[in-house]
C-alpha cells in the first residue's frame, strides 16, 4: 500500500512539475494551439483535444478559438447609385481557419477586428454604391404586387421601383467580395449581414415628409371611396323606398276604391229603399259641413236647402 502511495506522489509531483515548466499542455474542445519556438512557429497547429507535449522554456503554446466569433462593424455613410446617402450597419460571423497564418498575419482577435472592418467595409461600400437605393432596403416585390392589384398602400415612390435582385443577394455579394480577402489572414468569413439601414438626416426629413403625404393621399383616398359607398347606399336605399311606397300607394288606392265602391254600392241601395230617408240625411250633413254658431244665412222660404227647417213648425 505504501509502494503504491510513493508511485502516486511520485507521478503528481512530476505531473506538477511538468505543468509548472511547461512540458504539458491542455488543448480543449473549444480551442486550437500553434507552438513557436523563439517566436517562430513549429509544427502544424493543434486542433486534438487533450494534453499535448512540448520543450519547457524555449517552446510557447498560443491559443485560439475553433468557434464561430463575432464581429460588429461601426455605421458607415454611404452613397447609392442613385445618390441616396444612407447610414449602413452590418455585422458578421467568422472563423480561425487557419491558426499558423492568423498568427503570423494579425496574431490575435482584436487585431483581427481591425481587419475585418477593412475588409467588409469595404465590400459593403463597392457592393452599396453599385445598386440603387431600392435595392438596399427590399427584397421582394411584394408591395408592388399589391399596388398593382389596386390595394391601397401608404409607401415612398421611390418602394414603388420593382427590385431585380434585393437585399438578400446584395448581402450574398458583399460575403463573395470579402471572402476574397479575408483567407489571407487565416479567417473564414461564414455569413455577413446588414443589421440596420437609416437614411442620413437631410433624407430623412424628405422620407418622412413623403410618407406623411402618402399616408395623406391613402386617407383621402379611403375617405373617397367611404362617400361613394354613402351614396351609392343611399341611392339603393331610396329606389327601394320609392318602390315600396309606389307598392303601398298602389294597394291603399285599390283598397280605398274598392271601399268607395262598396260605400256606393250601399248608398245606392239604401237611396233605392227610401230616397226621401237618404235626401234628409244627405241634407243633414250639408247643414253640419256649413252651417256653425258663427254663419248667418238669408234663405227663401221658397229654397231647396229651407225645405226640411220648414217642416220643423
Amino acid at each position: 500500500m505504501k509502494k503504491f502511495l510513493h508511485i502516486f506522489i511520485t507521478l503528481a509531483i512530476i505531473g506538477g512539475i511538468a505543468f509548472l515548466t511547461g512540458v504539458v499542455y491542455v488543448v480543449s474542445e473549444t480551442k486550437q494551439v500553434v507552438i513557436t519556438q523563439f517566436g517562430r512557429p513549429v509544427g502544424d497547429p493543434v486542433t486534438t483535444a487533450g494534453l499535448h507535449f512540448k520543450l519547457p522554456f524555449i517552446q510557447q503554446a498560443h491559443y485560439f478559438d475553433k468557434r464561430l466569433l463575432g464581429w460588429d462593424g461601426d455605421p458607415n455613410q454611404i452613397p447609392t447609385r442613385d445618390k441616396k446617402y444612407i447610414w449602413v450597419d452590418t455585422t458578421a460571423r467568422w472563423q480561425i481557419k487557419d491558426a499558423l497564418r492568423f498568427l503570423q498575419s494579425v496574431s490575435s482577435e482584436r487585431n483581427a477586428h481591425a481587419r475585418l472592418d477593412d475588409i467588409v467595409n469595404s465590400a459593403t461600400r463597392d457592393v452599396i454604391t453599385a445598386h440603387l437605393l431600392v435595392e438596399t432596403i427590399r427584397d421582394s416585390n411584394r408591395i408592388l404586387d399589391q399596388k398593382e392589384e389596386g390595394k391601397t398602400i401608404a409607401i415612398a415612390e421611390e418602394a414603388l421601383e420593382r427590385v431585380k435582385i434585393g437585399r438578400h443577394e446584395l448581402e450574398k455579394e458583399i460575403l463573395d467580395r470579402a471572402m476574397v480577402l479575408a483567407p489571407q489572414y487565416g479567417i473564414e468569413l461564414v455569413d455577413v449581414r446588414v443589421k440596420r439601414i437609416n437614411y442620413v438626416k437631410d433624407v430623412r426629413k424628405k422620407v418622412y415628409e413623403r410618407m406623411i403625404s402618402e399616408r395623406k393621399r391613402a386617407a383621402e383616398q379611403y375617405r373617397s371611396e367611404g362617400r361613394g359607398k354613402s351614396a351609392e347606399i343611399k341611392g339603393q336605399m331610396e329606389k327601394e323606398l320609392k318602390l315600396i311606397t309606389s307598392e303601398a300607394y298602389r294597394k291603399a288606392q285599390g283598397i280605398r276604391g274598392t271601399a268607395d265602391a262598396e260605400a256606393i254600392a250601399v248608398y245606392a241601395e239604401a237611396y233605392n229603399k227610401d230616397p226621401d230617408f237618404y235626401s234628409f240625411l244627405k241634407t243633414l250633413e250639408t247643414y253640419h259641413d256649413t252651417v256653425d254658431g258663427n254663419t248667418t244665412i238669408i234663405l227663401t222660404t221658397d229654397g231647396d236647402y229651407y225645405k226640411y227647417l220648414k217642416k220643423l213648425d
